[in-house]
């Protein structure tokens, strides 16, 4: 089988890796996807601009999960992969694991289409792909598919299941902690694609923050278009710091660089994750902390266990699953944490 292939952070993914070859695909990437098999590769005509993995040897249960954005993205990609990771290390006795990233969103459902024909699973992150995946898993009916992120009222179909990471009570908890240490006694939000789930995770975040102080301001929520954009990012984070905002919460994925960079350009403070860090940048007020590759794990385990079944599972305070917390980093807020999360946690508030 030759030796194990390791990804860039040394952990092996797979036992062979027979590569395609490499088709024009977006003008801005020139990268192959890779293919598990060489009878997938002597097939594949798949313009999708991106890069895939197979971890692959026999009579396993077969798995592909689709990342459309960039695994090092220290948001909601990259916190999938570390399921993705865990999956490998835990059950890889089990299932044959191939993977994709950063694919164009011209290239999703070719994408899609090319892993539903080679594995038994296929899992799809976030609700960019949601109208792709909703047209491909009923042309694959023998094919289980499970979409991270989805619309939180998507409606299963009969091997389609939607897990919600249910980000709003995330970001019901930064809205909290960023009315408690915002100086200014405003607030904002920033937004990459406007999703269904993350207008509700804005709306979350303004009902958090109000919950913490009910005459805070709430300045309208921001969407610039992409999770991926640093200038964008940083752009609506100085509008908003300039409108008077004294802390932001955001679900921008690697858009946060440029955040970081407008928070401290304007001596503000931000709300970090989905992947927790240190505290020592002192724009950070606290972490969101979503654990995504939870639901990774969750899909895997449930299809090798026979329990798989297409229906909603949530994740998150209010769930079983779990899957969300919060790492705090300004102490003074934590009054406003706990009050939230109990408030949550019971019932006794909706994050929106």
């Amino acid at each position: 089988m030759g030796k194990p292939r390791s990804s860039s952070n040394g952990i092996p993914l797979s036992r062979r890796n027979v590569r395609a070859r490499s088709l024009p695909v977006h003008k801005s990437t020139r990268r192959a996807i890779a293919f598990g098999s060489a009878a997938l590769a002597a097939a594949a005509v798949l313009s999708a601009c991106g890069s895939a993995d197979t971890a692959s040897s026999g009579g396993k249960l077969k798995v592909g999960v689709f990342f459309p954005g960039s695994l090092s993205d220290t948001g909601f990609m990259q916190s999938g992969y570390l399921g993705y990771q865990r999956v490998s290390e835990s059950l890889g006795g089990k299932v044959e694991l191939s993977k994709v990233e950063q694919v164009a969103a011209a290239d999703y459902q070719q994408a899609l289409v090319r892993f539903a024909s080679s594995n038994d699973l296929v899992i799809s992150l976030g609700g960019q792909t949601d109208a792709d995946v909703r047209k491909v898993a009923p042309q694959f009916p023998n094919v289980k598919f499970v979409e991270i992120g989805g619309p939180a009222d998507a409606k299963p179909l009969s091997n389609l299941a939607y897990y919600d990471p249910q980000q709003a009570e995330a970001e019901f908890l930064s809205g909290a902690v960023s009315a408690a240490g915002s100086k200014t006694g405003a607030v904002a939000f920033v937004g990459g694609v406007e999703l269904p789930a993350i207008v509700n995770a804005a709306t979350a975040y303004g009902n958090g923050a109000r919950f913490t102080k009910p005459d805070i301001k709430v300045l309208t929520p921001q969407y610039v278009g992409d999770f991926n954009d640093p200038a964008k990012a940083k752009q609506a984070a100085l509008a908003d710091y300039g409108a008077g905002a004294g802390a932001l919460g955001q679900i921008v994925n690697l858009g946060k660089a440029g955040m970081e960079q407008a928070a401290a350009q304007s001596n503000t403070a931000m709300i970090g994750g989905p992947i927790p860090g240190d505290c020592t940048n002192p724009a950070y007020l606290g972490y969101v902390h979503t654990d995504i590759g939870t639901e990774v794990e969750y899909a895997v385990n449930a299809a090798v266990n026979g329990t798989w079944k297409a229906e909603n599972v949530k994740f998150g305070l209010t769930s079983p699953n779990h899957g969300t917390d919060f790492k705090l980093c300004d102490q003074s807020a934590a009054d406003a944490l706990a009050k939230a999360k109990t408030a949550l946690s019971t019932g006794a508030v909706k994050p929106y």
